[in-house]
């Protein structure tokens, strides 16, 4: 066979190069171990830089109210709530990939579940911001939590906003468990290979007292499991009950019987885009090119295909339902989101969630990294475009023309979302320079399940 062609049907590895376990751990560790480069400290100055743009617009929005931002009637719900979506639905891969892929037994996930983890509780922790700062009063935002007080005073359950709490904040502490019953093992590495006292009084601490033991490595498989069969459901579970926050509404473009799965795939969609954003130049920028392989990439480009073409689907489906139903102002609704004043918005969507990733059809591109990350990129812009569609274009034209109002974000609206961003990049900066981005010990275990693979082909 022509070994061009035979270079396109051989599968790609998913740990690259000849290794022991030994040099697995200096390649992952490694970036833990050594010095802190110049590139890392302009970076988080950057990031701390853009905190601090946060804390104004947090600082502004605390004393002014949310009059602070461009809010208006009939749009009453604006970025905030965009924001807010956008980021939960960013924290969804972390959660696919650590949770369903672990229990499908699926090995591609072991370099990259660390990653995607932290990503979701990073975003989580930056969508928390935006429900609770809309509140208006947000030191009363305690009143969401059903706990017997003696006001009386119990959130309304017929809704889907009370839910979100409980929803997000069970998510959030199902993924911190989750992640951290895995670091764990790798917290003990640290511990042991340390040369500085204090790290290893620090990674010890944090360790729990893990040695490695059979008894250990037993409730240690059984906790990860049984966090795993916990977070599974959250995946639909958390991006439905947001979905809920607009479809029980009477409003055109918003009351939907497809929001629930076209939100959740999308959640999925866009989580996937933001891992490939952060993984591809941290993969270079760490050595981590033998762990995290084209094999990697190629498998999350094809689920960043299948799910653009289930939201596209969404597109497609909300379309025909608003002419289908004979509805005039949910027809209105469709129409306007096409050809209205934020048509540009629109026609954003449909070029970065639909149109850029149907290149991923081809396996040269899937593995191409400068096209996959221009069009993760994309995707992170085009989700963001399809939540502002969603929340300000759907609310700006009400029912009646008199109600009607023009949408223009202030600084404080752009300040919100450029500081979370900010703030996200400075956590996920800090991940990276202390603890490991890979798990040893789960990279470790495939690299002897694939020797123990070959050794039995080469016998056969």
């Amino acid at each position: 066979m022509d070994p061009a062609i035979q270079d396109t049907l051989d599968p790609l590895p998913l740990i690259a190069g000849r290794h022991e376990d030994e040099s697995l751990t200096r390649v992952i560790f490694t970036p833990v171990w050594e010095k802190t480069r110049r590139g890392w400290w302009f970076l988080f100055v950057l990031g701390l830089g853009g905190t601090g743009v946060l804390v104004a617009a947090v600082t502004v929005t605390l004393a002014q109210g949310i009059g602070a931002w461009g809010n208006n009637m009939p749009v009453a719900w604006a970025l905030g709530i965009t924001d807010f979506v956008w980021w939960i639905g960013i924290g969804h891969a972390g959660t696919l990939i650590s949770a369903i892929l672990l229990l499908f037994q699926q090995k591609w996930r072991n370099s990259i579940n660390r990653f995607a983890e932290t990503m979701t509780l990073f975003a989580v922790m930056c969508a928390g911001m935006f429900p609770v700062l809309h509140l208006g009063r947000p030191w009363f935002a305690y009143w969401l939590i059903p706990y017997p007080n003696r006001m009386n005073i119990w959130p309304q359950f017929k809704s889907a906003l009370p839910w979100d709490v409980v929803a997000v904040s069970t998510y959030f502490t199902v993924s911190l468990l989750f992640w951290y019953v895995g670091l764990v093992p790798d917290l003990a590495s640290l511990r042991d290979s340390s040369h500085s006292r204090l790290k290893r009084i620090v990674y010890g601490i944090f360790a729990l007292g893990w040695r490695g033991s059979t008894r250990q490595w037993h409730h240690h498989k059984i906790a990860y499991l049984l966090l795993g069969g916990l977070a599974t459901p959250l995946v639909v579970s958390v991006h439905t009950i947001v979905s809920f926050d607009f479809a029980i509404s009477q409003l055109p473009g918003w009351h939907s019987t497809i929001f629930p799965p076209y939100f959740v795939a999308g959640a999925v969609f866009s989580g996937f885009g933001m891992v490939l954003t952060l993984i591809i130049p941290a993969r270079r920028l760490l050595g981590l090119e033998d762990v995290i392989t084209l094999k990697h990439i190629d498998n999350m480009n094809k689920v960043v295909l299948a799910t653009s073409m289930m939201v596209g689907y969404g597109y497609l489906m909300e379309a025909f339902m608003g002419w289908y139903s004979g509805n005039k102002y949910d027809l209105f609704a469709v129409t306007n989101r096409m050809f209205g004043p934020f048509a540009y918005m629109f026609g954003l969507l449909i070029i970065c969630n639909v149109l850029a990733p149907q290149l991923f059809w081809s396996r040269s591109i899937r593995t191409n990294l400068i096209v996959t990350w221009i069009v993760s990129v994309l995707i992170n812009v085009g989700m963001w475009a399809e939540r502002f569609v969603i929340v300000v274009v759907s609310l700006h034209r009400d029912f009646l023309p008199s109600s009607w109002a023009q949408y223009k974000p202030t600084w404080v609206d752009w300040g919100l979302l450029f500081g979370t961003m900010s703030f996200f990049g400075t956590l996920f900066l800090l991940f990276l320079r202390f603890l490991p981005a890979v798990s040893a010990t789960e990279v470790k275990e495939l690299r002897k399940e694939l020797a123990e693979h070959r050794a039995e082909a080469t016998a056969a």
